[in-house]
């Protein structure tokens, strides 16, 4: 997925190497307070079934047809955002602003301390550079951090706009009887519009801007010009950003050799070609998120995870999720889970007999692997031998900032305009995690690239990020109201194969890796799921974003992390109480969990064959094989 830490990867240096930690010497959790535990796991009362079906696309009914064509119509304008959504959380607010008087006199007193701060920062400011500010930017808001915003009348139009922005974010918080759902998204939405009218995103107010169009006599804003009709054009055409086609699947990433070998209608799955002589008996098994292409875990051959494992010694599969289409669109998470973990997990028994599998998920891919691993436990089913998750959610109580876009407004809206083409688009849910990011992801970009004319170098996890799947209708639905809008995996009320599920009959070792700056998977749920698995579980934070912090090869420059160990029997503590009491360790946690990998793995033995052709399982060619380059 596209994340605000793609470009602060590009910046990093890579060359920077950090002092080795002490790879499995990991400390235990600290125990001392008990906090936070998980709701009951009883899956009592609830019969309603994973895999049931959204209501189908044909009706007899003229006027549901009409309604939901209206929706999808609708939905083509607005990113996939519903407007109902958005209007029931400003009318929440204003109805309960209207009947809060209180709040009323509380914004007209901060209205006039705001303008005689404004006031009398204006009679200081005038002629200087070296004034103390009125108010000060938010921690991470860095668009009046160049000097330029210190010189008359830019200081005074930025610092106007800081206290307009503060004023509005007061507005919106804190009346009293607004939901914190509505809250949020109003507060949301309302940042978003006060961003067409920061002084940082329009040519006549930007200090930068102005002196670069003096500068080279408007020929910045010529080819800005350039850029955005470029852009609007590949947009329109279906075609990648600029600077993408360099980065091509199987050429420029993706290269790591090996054969697919397994397709069905959903997954190809990749065996890599072991690099040593001998290797771990136990193989691995990678599940990705299916919301995009596989290869972020194997990006350019100096940060690609796969081509890493594999120089350590694992026998390493990978699934790669089809592109769906029409076609697919009556595909289920229950067929996700059948189709795709646990037929690949048959293949790859088949290939390497008589060993148990290290399998691993990240993000969307954790969660499925969770599923099909309860589901395993359950049945009495032992072929794994632990269980990694990535960045991944199995509580969705807390599920970051995405929440802003899920509620049953909302969720209702999509479906309407799933139904309609079987399908939701990969840039309908690409805009929605831009406009979480929006400084990061557009605004800057517009400045840059439409504004001072210059173009943003491309690097692989940028050119991934593009590089986005298509989710199918009954999955999609399934997805948001199962496990967002219900929770119901973690409350143990999912089912697989008709019977519930239960995270806490997953007894194998896990590892469980979170980011610090996940906007996508936070790392306090990430960090929950210690309290729903059975078995012994090791908890790694580390720096960085939700695809950042994972691509995080040895050599990154000021990569950090935090592991501990707690044992099944041990009580969780408090997130912050663990982050605390758990020191810190500089470098990649990549050795870190290949470490972890080892103390749970047998004996060295001879390469296994790239697939089993005797067994049903041939080469079926070279890796990245075909599903990586539907568009």
């Amino acid at each position: 997925m596209a994340t605000n830490d793609s470009t602060t990867s590009a910046q990093t240096a890579r060359d920077g190497a950090q002092p080795t930690p002490d790879y499995g010497q990991r400390p235990l959790a600290p125990t001392a307070d008990a906090v936070d535990e998980p709701a009951s796991a009883s899956a009592t009362g609830d019969t309603e079934t994973a895999d049931t079906a959204p209501e189908p696309l044909s009706t007899d009914d003229p006027f549901t047809a009409w309604n939901r064509q209206t929706h999808a119509a609708i939905a083509r304008l607005t990113a996939g955002l519903s407007p109902a959504s958005i209007l029931q959380a400003y009318g929440d607010w204003w109805t309960h602003l209207l009947l809060s008087p209180g709040k009323q006199a509380q914004l007209a007193l901060a209205t006039q301390h705001g303008a005689a701060r404004l006031t009398d920062y204006a009679s200081r400011a005038w002629g200087t550079s070296d004034c103390a500010h009125c108010i000060e930017p938010a921690e991470r808001d860095d668009r009046f951090d160049e000097p330029e915003w210190q010189h008359w009348p830019f200081n005074l139009l930025h610092q106007g706009f800081l206290l307009t922005e503060k004023w509005w974010d007061d507005a919106m918080s804190g009346v009293p009887g607004v939901t914190s759902h509505h809250e949020a998204v109003a507060n949301f939405i309302t940042r978003q519009v006060l961003d067409l009218f920061s002084p940082a995103n329009t040519p006549l107010t930007n200090p930068a801007v102005l002196s670069r169009t003096a500068e080279r006599g408007g020929r910045n804003l010529v080819e800005g010009a350039r850029h955005a009709w470029e852009d609007a054009s590949r947009f329109a055409a279906h075609r990648p950003p600029v600077g993408a086609e360099r980065y091509t699947p199987g050429e420029a990433v993706a290269v790591t050799p090996g054969q697919v070998v397994y397709r069905n209608q959903l997954i190809e799955l990749i065996q890599y070609r072991p690099t040593t002589e001998r290797v771990h008996a136990e193989p691995l098994l990678i599940v990705p998120a299916w919301i995009m292409k596989y290869y972020i875990l194997d990006l350019s051959p100096e940060n690609s995870l796969v081509r890493w494992l594999v120089d350590q010694g694992h026998t390493v599969f990978m699934v790669s999720w089809k592109n769906p289409g029409e076609a697919e669109r009556d595909l289920g998470l229950e067929d996700y889970r059948r189709l795709g973990v646990m037929a690949a997990l048959d293949a790859v028994n088949t290939i390497v007999p008589s060993q148990k599998v290290h399998a691993v998920g990240y993000c969307l891919g954790g969660t499925l692997l969770s599923i099909a691993a309860a589901a395993m436990a359950r049945d009495g089913d032992e072929r794994l031998a632990s269980l990694t998750l990535l960045a991944s959610l199995t509580d969705f109580a807390e599920a970051g900032e995405l929440e802003l876009f899920i509620d049953d407004s909302q969720v209702h809206f999509l479906e309407d305009t799933m139904r309609e083409q079987g399908y939701l688009e990969d840039w309908q849910m690409k805009g929605a995690f831009q406009l979480l990011q929006s400084n990061d992801l557009i605004w800057s970009r517009l400045v840059r690239e439409y504004l001072m004319g210059e173009r943003q170098p491309t690097f692989d996890l940028m050119a991934w990020s593009t590089d986005g799947t298509r989710m199918p209708y009954r999955m999609h639905s399934q997805y948001l109201r199962r496990l967002y809008l219900d929770n119901a995996l973690s409350r143990g009320h999912y089912r697989a194969d008709g019977q519930p599920v239960l995270l806490g009959d997953i007894r194998v070792p896990g590892f469980v890796v979170a980011t610090r700056k996940d906007h996508i998977s936070p790392w306090r749920s990430v960090y929950r799921n210690q309290s729903y698995l059975g078995g012994d579980v090791t908890f790694l934070l580390t720096s960085g974003g939700h695809n950042a912090g994972v691509v995080s090869e040895p050599g990154h420059h000021h990569r950090v992390y935090q592991v501990a160990d707690k044992p099944a029997t041990a009580t969780r503590v408090s997130a912050e109480t663990w982050r605390e009491q758990v020191a810190e360790r500089p470098g990649s946690w990549w050795p870190e969990w290949q470490a972890w990998l080892r103390q749970h793995s047998g004996d060295r033995v001879a390469p296994p064959s790239l697939g089993e052709p005797d067994a049903g399982y041939p080469p079926l060619g070279e890796a990245p094989g075909d599903y990586v380059l539907e568009r």
